[in-house]
């Protein structure tokens, strides 16, 4: 099975032959289910398993923004870029974050000159923020080495949603990459080594993809934000306030966990808190998610 290890704020999973490195940007935070969620504090309550790595005892819900790297084929992939600092923003959470991000993730044996892939998700306010940084008064990649990975109805869609933050991090994060020449449009089921591929996991945008690794007969997903928080996977239906097709989030759901039931593979949550690891099991009619 996959071992893990932690340092500062990285943790590291052994896959086989692939390593994933966890690096944090901001987390835990302690927010009320129903500010990110369509449920509320008594549904978070009657699972004790949620406690106490992913609620307080209050029934608040716990939530980390991270990256993960994967070392894969000979590759360096990085797996959603967080926040990113400098950047004006309507959301309080997101506006002009200062955050020692490159710093943990040089403590993590990376530098942005490492990195030769660069995966997204999805094109998020929170997921693509790192694509750059703000130097002599314009916005450059931040990994300079990298090609970043646009999923092609994912970035059909991120040009048309251009509304608030969403039309600031199209210009601040997305479109200096393609002026750059370094982006590259790709299907929903690429294929980015032997053992890294995308899965098309449609809802909470439409071209919304997890990343799945295997190596060696095991398996890890990671997320993004077709599942925000643990709480989900007994609770599929409890959808996120700005999923796009709510009715296909669900499905991508539950498509994942049933696939997922009893296997031993590895959910790595995009916004999972410590251990950010899960096992899917069987619970009544449904699933629960077990700390791996």
């Amino acid at each position: 099975m996959a071992s893990a290890g932690e340092l500062m704020a990285s943790k590291t999973w052994q896959l086989g032959q692939v390593r994933i490195t966890r690096v944090i940007e901001i987390g835990p935070l302690e927010l009320p289910v129903g500010a990110i969620l369509d449920t509320d504090t008594e549904t978070v309550l009657k699972h004790d398993w949620l406690r106490p790595f992913f609620a307080t005892d209050d029934g608040k819900v716990l939530i980390n923004v991270q990256a993960f790297v994967i070392e894969a084929g000979g590759r360096t992939i990085i797996v959603d870029t967080c926040i990113g600092n400098d950047k004006p923003r309507g959301g309080a959470l997101y506006n002009m974050r200062n955050e020692p991000f490159l710093e943990r993730l040089g403590d993590a044996g990376f530098t942005p000159e490492q990195i030769d892939v660069v995966m997204c998700t999805h094109l998020h306010v929170d997921h693509v923020g790192w694509n750059t940084r703000f130097v002599e008064g314009a916005w450059v990649p931040t990994f300079p080495n990298a090609r970043y990975l646009f999923e092609r109805t994912e970035y059909a869609h991120a040009i048309e949603d251009r509304m608030g933050d969403q039309e600031a991090t199209y210009q601040d994060s997305v479109k200096p990459i393609v002026d750059a020449g370094l982006h590259l449009l790709v299907v929903s089921d690429h294929k980015l080594c032997d053992e890294v591929r995308l899965s098309p996991t449609p809802g909470h945008t439409p071209g919304h993809c997890a990343v799945i690794i295997e190596s060696q007969g095991q398996r890890a997903i990671i997320t993004g934000d077709m599942i925000h928080h643990p709480i989900q996977v007994a609770e599929v239906d409890a959808c996120s306030h700005v999923d796009t097709d709510k009715a296909q989030a669900r499905q991508s759901r539950r498509d994942l966990f049933a696939q997922c039931e009893g296997t031993g593979d590895l959910l790595l949550g995009t916004h999972f808190p410590d251990p950010t690891s899960v096992r899917i099991l069987r619970a009544g009619d449904g699933w629960r998610a077990e700390p791996a």
